[in-house]
């Protein structure tokens, strides 16, 4: 089975670099495509409490035949859950509903800067991690002066940040600032909801290669050095996605790919989305 390289977070914990993302997966179909991607060879689940299918997430890890610390499990606090007691409380319902010991990584899903103050949120998930029920915390859709304002309020470094990036949205200064602080970046809408599948740079690259554009798209984020998770109910394209490691990018495919910026979202503004 093909070994998926792995990341050193900031405090020595290591994280997959390619893993399984369940948004927008329903909980009823969760389960077995979390299964497939198991046997497929992801060490690396990716869930949230808004995603509403932990449970089932949970029941794959348990179902799996996998020891737990083979397995990788990242969840999000929700966005109603921001005030620090709630967002503790929230994350004890993470922990019961997935049941699967311990969390791996926990992060603020948004920072909702309008709803409340996410530097004491982040200072309840520090506590959490400190508790020993959490192996590493992070925050997700934080800019760069997101993160300045929560360094500069608190103790933890952030071990992540996921955050929205593809081909045309590569978001280079916000990696930069994840770089310069040891702050690991994970890329959420990988293939820009199939929107970069189409382009001519990347498909001709993935004909010459004889890969996919997906794959393609997918070793251009390995390669960059972020960590990421394609998601697929589709047995097929779950494996397809996972194929990345038997071929290689030359560094003038890589440049064309990354000129392909047009910082072009897919998804909500960090900056105006308050939830």
């Amino acid at each position: 089975m093909t070994e998926v390289p792995a990341i050193t977070l900031n405090n020595g914990v290591r994280i997959p670099q390619l893993g399984f993302g369940v948004f927008q997966i329903p909980p009823k179909d969760t389960r077995a495509a979390v299964l497939t991607a198991l046997e497929t060879g992801y060490r690396h689940i990716d869930t949230a409490q808004m995603y509403g299918n932990e449970k089932e997430v949970g029941q794959a890890v348990r179902d799996s035949g996998l020891d737990r610390t083979e397995i990788f499990v990242t969840s999000k606090l929700d966005n109603d859950a921001h005030d620090p007691e709630t967002a503790k409380a929230a994350f004890r319902r993470t922990l019961e509903t997935l049941d699967i010991g311990h969390v791996d990584a926990f992060l603020i899903h948004w920072p909702l800067p309008k709803v409340g103050d996410f530097v004491e949120t982040w200072l309840a998930l520090e506590e959490m991690y400190r508790a020993g029920d959490v192996n590493a915390i992070g925050v997700s859709n934080f800019q760069v002066h997101h993160l300045r304002r929560l360094l500069d309020g608190s103790t933890i470094v952030p071990a992540l940040n996921q955050i929205e990036i593809h081909p045309y949205l590569t978001q280079d200064e916000l990696r930069s600032f994840g770089a310069e602080h040891d702050i690991a970046t994970e890329a959420w809408s990988p293939i820009a909801q199939g929107l970069v599948l189409d382009d001519p740079v990347i498909t001709s690259i993935a004909e010459r290669l004889g890969k996919t554009p997906a794959q393609v798209t997918l070793r251009w984020h390995i390669d960059r050095g972020d960590i990421v998770f394609p998601k697929s109910v589709t047995p097929k394209r779950v494996k397809e996605n996972f194929d990345l490691f038997d071929f290689a990018l030359s560094e003038e495919d890589m440049a064309q790919i990354t000129a392909l910026n047009r910082n072009q979202r897919t998804g909500f503004d960090p900056d105006t989305f308050n939830g």
